[in-house]
């Protein structure tokens, strides 16, 4: 039962969200075929909350939403809200906002036409931008190749205060000082 525990152990770390007994069970019938029910999962989830009660460790696995999640206890929240922080304040590079700017104005838009916009690659930039979550993936195009299609994500709505795409600025409405007139203009 101890390898049973560990499986139950290893989906639960993976889970992004709360995951349910049933979907445990799922993915190990799936993956070993083994036939447990919601009962046996439960029991092993709970001998796994009362392993991680113990002081010896800063999380704790909770049920939430009818699922299961492994979170920091509640003792070690600044420590880890500062380092969320530390994270969330770096700033995009020059070439990651220009991407994001393509993004958001030319959207549905692939690396590609990126690419040609910008004229260097940037594989690197659409990385960091999926990693903060300011843009997703939304499938593929039609073209050659089937090249992944990028939008803004509803975090960079959020973010930038927007209802939609179309409360973007309008480029005419961008007015750049432009730094290279010599003299006075004349009227």
């Amino acid at each position: 039962m101890e390898v049973l525990k560990q499986h139950i152990e290893a989906l639960v770390f993976v889970a992004e969200q709360s995951i349910t007994p049933k979907e445990i069970a799922e993915s190990l019938k799936n993956a070993f075929g083994w036939e447990l029910t919601g009962e046996q999962v439960i029991e092993q989830l709970e001998s796994l909350r009362g392993r991680y009660e113990s002081e010896e460790y800063a999380f704790e696995m909770v049920e939430i939403g009818g699922g299961y999640q492994f979170m920091t206890k509640k003792d070690y929240y600044p420590a880890v809200q500062s380092l969320l922080q530390t994270r969330s304040k770096k700033k995009l590079s020059t070439a990651a906002l220009e991407t994001l700017s393509i993004i958001a104005y030319k959207q549905p838009v692939t690396r590609a036409e990126i690419e040609h916009i910008r004229g260097v690659s940037c594989d690197y930039s659409i990385q960091k931008l999926l990693e903060k979550e300011l843009i997703e993936i939304n499938g593929r195009s039609e073209g050659p190749g089937k090249s992944m299609v990028y939008v803004t994500s509803k975090s960079f709505m959020d973010y930038y205060g927007l209802k939609s795409v179309k409360d973007l600025p309008q480029l005419k409405d961008i007015q750049v000082a432009d730094e290279n007139t010599i003299g006075v203009a004349q009227e």
